[in-house]
């Protein structure tokens, strides 16, 4: 029997041309030919998404927390749709009354929770643009992000003022709003005031519009919604816009994906959120819980109690990350959470990211100086997608939009390969690659792969420049692993950071990498000659990594530069 192939060919592929590498043919998901779902009546916005439900859903439970019973957590309590939909107008009219309306940008920064989702839609009521300021990328990117781009109003955790102070006086010059999800203390007062900062606890700022009315703006599909910025692995923080178009289409594309595998979305459906908010992944499937009136139950922000949660809750849907609990991969805010899914029950999809999500369309653009052709029986090349799901473009940022943005089509630095059933594998990273003195091009991303699949190695940077012929590495290694492996070969020390110093285990580890790497068929020059052994994980503390755990690779070799040099310096010498 044939195999089943999920997508179909809606252009041809096209020879180098002009400068311009040759490109395949441009494939869509089976599922939908058409480059737009069938319309919704009455649906532009992601406000209509919300205000929809509210008109289908107005008694189903909505937002819920844990309730805290004598310092104990108990059940879960929930507002209705049509309790946070009032909540939502209160707090939109008290926005309106402090003079921001359409194209105001507005931040929220916490960890997820029902003020969260309430700011959000609030925002979307009035036009204001939804700026999340990201948990976990510190004062410097926060301060970084309000300032760039110029947010006059925040919705705060309550235990996240004292950072947001930090952020201030440079802040200040934009940010003259501040409302807590909780409350704020007279001292907060008294600090933000001598910055001409306003500052309300979250009941406060609810009353400042009452007996005050405003019309809620007229919303285009076209509307910028959302300004999500990428914690990226060199430079500052880049702003991707997100329209409404973008997060409706995807919304139709999963539920065309989920009804062709004979499942759905429904009212009756309960999802846990502890994924981060200010993620494009949590909030596209936060938006699709509340089109189809789904209960969204919030966790209580500790990963060591997110079972327990999840055992009180009991959510018919969680949503995870590749290792959520350990070392967490996100995929492009770019292209809206959502360019390809894997489908259930199709074994042969392990291992690929399965066929394009409809209403999206791919095609891959070979890359010759990696030796990928999208042209050739088995296609690879760099994965360029074009369709409403993907941004409106960097915020602030023409030239960044225009490297990226070619043609209409965005080119996601991915390295894919088409498999037959017409699901996408990455294979690489087309811009983790450099060149050796030799002239050989390294994939330095595959090569980290394929040496992490090492049991002793917990995390690995490779590097290699021009002006040398051979790659050296930096490794932590799995110290459970280590110590085991020093114990069965009789070698002491007196402590890991000892054991990882020691000669033998450097030796040791290099062999393993030699090991895999001839296993793996790696040409010579793709193999280690040299590593460094760090006790310590690469992490954010010292900036050696994003908060999605990909590596800083400016940072990493400005770091253990010296490390680096000392390496290329022994080998060099050995072998003169």
């Amino acid at each position: 029997m044939a195999q089943e192939r999920l997508i179909i060919e809606v252009e041809k592929g096209k020879e180098a041309n002009e400068g311009r590498p040759s490109t395949g043919p441009v494939y869509r998901s089976i599922f939908a030919t058409d480059a737009l779902p069938p319309p919704v009546e009455g649906l532009h916005s992601c406000w209509d998404i919300f205000r929809i439900a509210v008109e289908k859903y107005p008694t189903n439970q909505m937002l819920g927390i844990r309730e805290n019973v004598d310092g104990n957590p108990g059940n879960y309590k929930w507002k209705t749709y049509k309790e946070a939909y009032d909540l939502v107008l209160k707090l939109g009219t008290s926005i309106r009354s402090c003079g921001y309306g359409e194209g105001v940008k507005c931040g929220i920064y916490g960890a997820n929770c029902p003020e969260w989702i309430i700011s959000m839609q609030a925002c979307n009521a009035h036009g204001l643009y939804c700026v999340p300021l990201y948990d976990t990328l510190g004062a410097g990117a926060v301060e970084f992000i309000i300032c760039h781009s110029e947010v006059s109003i925040a919705f705060v955790e309550e235990k996240k003022i004292p950072e947001l102070f930090k952020t201030f006086p440079n802040a200040a010059k934009y940010l003259k709003t501040l409302v807590s999800f909780g409350n704020v203390t007279p001292e907060q007062k008294q600090e933000h005031e001598k910055f001409g900062v306003a500052i309300y606890s979250w009941n406060e700022f609810l009353q400042l519009g009452d007996n005050q009315s405003f019309d809620l703006p007229v919303k285009k599909k076209s509307d910028i919604c959302t300004i999500m910025y990428t914690s990226g692995t060199t430079g500052d923080p880049k702003g991707v816009m997100i329209s409404n178009e973008s997060i409706i289409t995807l919304l139709s594309g999963i539920k065309n994906v989920l009804e062709n595998c004979n499942e759905k979305l429904h009212e009756k459906d309960v999802y846990i959120s502890y994924l981060p908010l200010a993620h494009i992944f949590d909030r596209i499937v936060e938006e699709a819980m509340i089109w189809h009136g789904a209960s969204i139950g919030f966790w209580r922000g500790d990963v060591r109690l997110l079972l327990e949660d999840i055992g009180e809750l009991k959510p018919t849907i969680f949503v995870a990350v590749p290792r959520v609990l350990d070392r967490v991969y996100t995929g492009l805010t770019e292209t809206c959470a959502g360019t390809f899914v894997s489908l259930p029950n199709h074994n042969d999809m392990l291992g690929t990211v399965g066929p394009p999500v409809p209403y999206v369309d791919v095609c891959l653009e070979s890359v010759p100086e990696m030796g990928y052709d999208a042209l050739a029986s088995t296609p690879r090349g760099e994965i360029c997608v074009r369709g409403k799901p993907v941004f409106s473009g960097y915020y602030k940022r023409e030239d960044l939009t225009k490297e990226v943005m070619i043609d209409g089509w965005f080119h996601t630095g991915d390295i894919g390969e088409w498999q037959p059933n017409g699901a996408m594998q990455i294979i690489d990273r087309k811009k983790n690659i450099f060149k050796l003195s030799q002239g050989e091009y390294v994939a330095v991303e595959n090569l980290e792969n394929i040496y992490g699949q090492v049991s002793i190695v917990e995390s690995i940077w490779v590097y290699g420049n021009s002006f040398e012929s051979f790659l050296v590495a930096v490794v932590n290694p799995r110290k459970q692993a280590l110590e085991q492996w020093a114990q069965e070969n009789a070698i002491k020390a007196d402590d890991f950071d000892s054991l990882c110093q020691d000669s033998r285990t450097n030796r040791y580890i290099i062999d393993e990498l030699t090991k895999i790497g001839r296993g793996k068929k790696l040409k010579g020059f793709e193999l280690i000659k040299a590593v460094h052994l760090d006790p310590v994980p690469f992490d954010m503390e010292r900036d050696l990594i994003t908060p999605t755990y990909k590596k800083k690779r400016p940072q990493l070799l400005k770091y253990y530069q010296s490390t680096i040099d000392n390496m290329y310096k022994t080998i060099n010498k050995s072998s003169a």
